[in-house]
């Protein structure tokens, strides 16, 4: 039974507690006294806010696929060849793909050739087409494409229905971001901090905060009372010491701020060398979750060379950041037990527009690198760049691999959670790639969906045919929810115009 009876001394003691812990950050979640666990697998999602442009990152360098890309972007290309060309992607035994890797790309071009990175051609959001970046990116945060409702994020419902998960693991979520990504939404067991070095208490004048600091001894000041005041009953106070907890187990950790030499000082970079000293730590993480934005390119992307270009800049920084959390972790001996997931909501068209960029497509790539990864290989399928095979999915690169099928491969065989049908609710497609290495489990799907309830979803945010908008009427597709919806359109018109024609006839009488 919940107690609710407060008293007007534990109200206040509670809510004074909690206005202390609100202005540590943004998003202090509730984490556990550290511990030295046994090693374990830990996934970092990386997401890519913005929609990058796989055409830019991953580039056809040879075949109909090339002169089809340099025919549908003429000032956007990267060259196949020269000073500034993509760098050449082969497999294991020296055969060329017919890809290459943007030339700012270089540590993912030398993690490729020492097969700890894998691509996935055509990787998306298979059941849902949206151009929205909004709903986009939280159908893949919540891991429920075309839903927007459940109150959970997928990141924690993977947690929540690990096999392994344990009340006592400190710290088994981590968003090292100043809010809470929408995948890890409703974890309790979630932290989000931006630097763990300014992860305290600073709210009031520095001398009331702790003791030391030249003053006498014995003075004490609120963090070193905070527990104390934090020993109640109340719901609020026992919210506000679990924050605190938090407080105590990441401080107690020698986190440091300053880089590993070598290592880049962009912020992506700096939020990674956090994940990598929490890995390290041994605080029991298994989930990670970074974000790097800014790939909205409708204008000024650029392609490759001497001079500024937009993604030139963009995709070092990824590159550099990423191989430097590799080559950290792989100093440590923590690579074999680390994997990174880099995703976006959606790709770039593939015909440049006319202001020098691209809008919202669909399909895109997705890349997997780490120590249990299979790489130095292309998975998926990739349809090629023709324009009469693309045309039906609008002229996008459409997608052949829902992202939830490379997430369950890593949940399976990496975190040994096959517990499928709680992480991604109506999803039921799982079948390894072979992207992982590790054992496979049988997929716990729970209650299924109804195919009717699935196929409703389909009709309802399928991919437009090629010309369909000038066709008459809407004969092609059935019943399906546009249907329904142009028919409460057309009736709603309807009332209306009977409604202003009673109008009228009252104001008419009402003039004679």
């Amino acid at each position: 039974m919940v107690d609710i009876e407060l008293s007007r001394r534990e109200f206040l003691k509670g809510c004074c507690a909690t206005a202390a812990i609100a202005g540590a950050a943004p998003a202090l979640l509730y984490s556990r006294p550290a511990f030295a666990g046994t090693p374990h697998d830990t996934l970092v999602h990386v997401f890519l806010r913005g929609g990058i442009d796989g055409l830019n990152l991953v580039v056809p360098t040879a075949g109909e696929d090339r002169i089809h890309y340099e025919q549908a972007r003429p000032s956007l290309a990267i060259a196949a060849t020269g000073p500034y060309a993509a760098l050449p992607l082969s497999l294991a035994g020296g055969a060329a793909t017919g890809f290459g890797l943007h030339p700012s790309a270089i540590g993912l071009h030398e993690l490729w050739g020492e097969s700890k990175l894998a691509i996935v051609h055509g990787c998306g959001m298979q059941t849902t087409v949206t151009r929205s970046h909004f709903d986009a990116q939280l159908y893949c945060d919540l891991g429920t494409p075309g839903q927007q409702g459940g109150g959970t994020g997928w990141l924690t419902r993977a947690w929540n229905s690990d096999h392994g998960a344990a009340d006592n693991t400190p710290m088994p979520m981590l968003a090292v971001n100043s809010r809470q990504p929408a995948n890890m939404l409703g974890g309790t067991d979630a932290l989000s901090m931006g630097t763990p070095t300014d992860f305290a208490l600073n709210a009031g004048p520095w001398q009331w905060r702790e003791g030391g600091g030249g003053r006498a001894a014995g003075v004490l000041g609120v963090n070193d009372l905070l527990a104390e005041y934090l020993a109640g009953r109340s719901a609020v106070e026992r919210q506000a010491a679990l924050a605190e907890q938090s407080l105590r187990m990441v401080r107690a950790q020698p986190y440091s701020a300053a880089l590993p030499a070598g290592w880049p000082t962009s912020t992506f970079a700096r939020q990674l060398w956090t994940v990598a000293q929490s890995i390290r730590f041994g605080v029991g993480l298994r989930y990670a979750a970074v974000d790097l934005g800014g790939w909205d390119t409708h204008e000024g992307q650029g392609t490759a060379g001497s001079g500024y270009h937009y993604y030139q800049n963009k995709i070092a920084e990824l590159s550099q950041a990423l191989t430097a959390f590799y080559v950290e972790m792989a100093a440590g001996g923590e690579a074999s037990r680390v994997t990174v997931v880099v995703q976006s909501e959606f790709g770039r068209r593939v015909r440049q527009n006319g202001s020098g960029g691209t809008d919202h497509g669909y399909g895109n790539p997705m890349l997997v690198l780490g120590g249990p990864v299979n790489g130095r290989r292309f998975y998926g399928q990739w349809m090629g760049l023709d324009p009469e095979v693309l045309s039906p999915y609008f002229g996008d690169i459409p997608v052949a691999t829902d992202f939830r099928r490379v997430v369950s491969e890593l949940l399976i065989r990496r975190m040994g959670n096959n517990r499928l049908g709680q992480v991604f609710p109506a999803y039921a497609g799982y079948a390894p790639l072979g992207l992982f290495q590790g054992n496979d489990m049988p997929p716990e799907y729970g209650t299924p969906p109804s195919s009717r309830t699935r196929l409703r979803a389909l009709a309802r945010h399928r991919q437009p045919a090629y010309g369909e908008s000038i066709q008459g009427g809407m004969r092609a597709t059935a019943d399906t929810g546009g249907n329904r919806l142009a028919r409460g359109l057309s009736a709603l018109r309807r009332k209306a115009v009977r409604a202003r024609m009673r109008v009228q006839r009252a104001l008419a009488r009402l003039a004679s």
